[in-house]
């Protein structure tokens, strides 16, 4: 199956479609974004929801349900899980990671998308409207990054030029991924103990799934999550950091961070 994901051909594979649906979703965001229109929301848990949370959401579902996968997406929650239950595989999908920082303007936002086979992501695209930079990852294949991926006519000319992951950096610092939002005690003590082994360590704080891409790509040595995170938030980043080589680990205990959960909200977790 890994094989024919990660096949090239861009008329007939689940990576490709996924691909397609995360640009698409990314180019209905900048409009919304670059419009300054957002017709913020408030949620039933008091997040905020914008109009291009709707129509990103919109632009993947209508793409990924041609595969004949289902999707368990942010804006579509409420699935009960009895149904849930019965699917081996299925999308697990963001549509707009980081709504705060897409509101507050400052870039860090992205849109996940994941395939799920029995718990565990296989694959993972994220992708940074702002920047349009993509990365994704399969599983045993490999992680890759693109720049400039909204500028190709096709999805082989864009995979054509991406770049494997990790990426080589300066092994002499020491760096941390943190989010920017959720920043608390335990993850201050947590960056505390580094510095024991890291005196010159140097913190990265960044919004939405961008700590996964850097853990990825290498830029950052560890990104630790001592704050509460949802499936969505995660399954993609989750794919592309063990396709790069990385591990996810439950911070609390050991085992398996797993996906399609009855309790979709996540365990704290580390990445290295």
């Amino acid at each position: 199956m890994n094989q024919k994901l990660m096949n090239n051909n861009p008329s007939n594979t689940l990576l490709n479609i996924a691909i397609e649906a995360a640009l698409m979703a990314g180019h209905e965001i900048l409009a919304v974004y670059e419009s300054g229109d957002f017709s913020v929301e408030a949620k039933a848990d008091g997040s905020p929801l914008t109009r291009a949370d709707k129509l990103a959401h919109a632009k993947i579902a209508a793409k990924l349900e041609k595969t004949g996968v289902p999707i368990l997406s942010e804006e579509g929650r409420t699935i009960p899980f009895a149904e849930r239950a019965a699917w081996g595989r299925l999308w697990i999908v963001d549509p707009l990671d980081g709504t705060k920082e897409f509101i507050s303007c400052n870039g860090e936002f992205t849109v996940n998308i994941a395939l799920v086979e029995n718990g565990t992501p296989v694959l993972g695209i994220i992708y940074v409207p702002d920047l349009h930079e993509l990365f994704y990852g399969v599983v045993d294949q490999g992680a890759l990054k693109v720049e400039g991926a909204n500028g190709f006519d096709n999805i082989g000319e864009l995979l054509a030029t991406a770049i494997l992951l990790p990426l080589k950096h300066d092994a002499t610092t020491y760096r941390v991924a943190v989010s920017r939002s959720h920043m608390n005690e335990r993850t201050i003590s947590f960056i505390d103990s580094l510095r024991e082994e890291h005196p010159g360590l140097e913190i990265m704080q960044l919004g939405s799934s961008l700590k996964f891409c850097m853990a990825a790509s290498g830029e950052a040595d560890i990104y630790p999550r001592f704050g509460p995170t949802m499936e969505w938030d995660t399954a993609a980043g989750h794919a592309i950091a063990l396709a790069a080589g990385k591990r996810m680990e439950k911070a609390d205990d050991e085992g398996e961070i797993t996906y399609n959960k009855e309790n979709l909200l996540n365990p704290y977790f580390i990445v290295r």
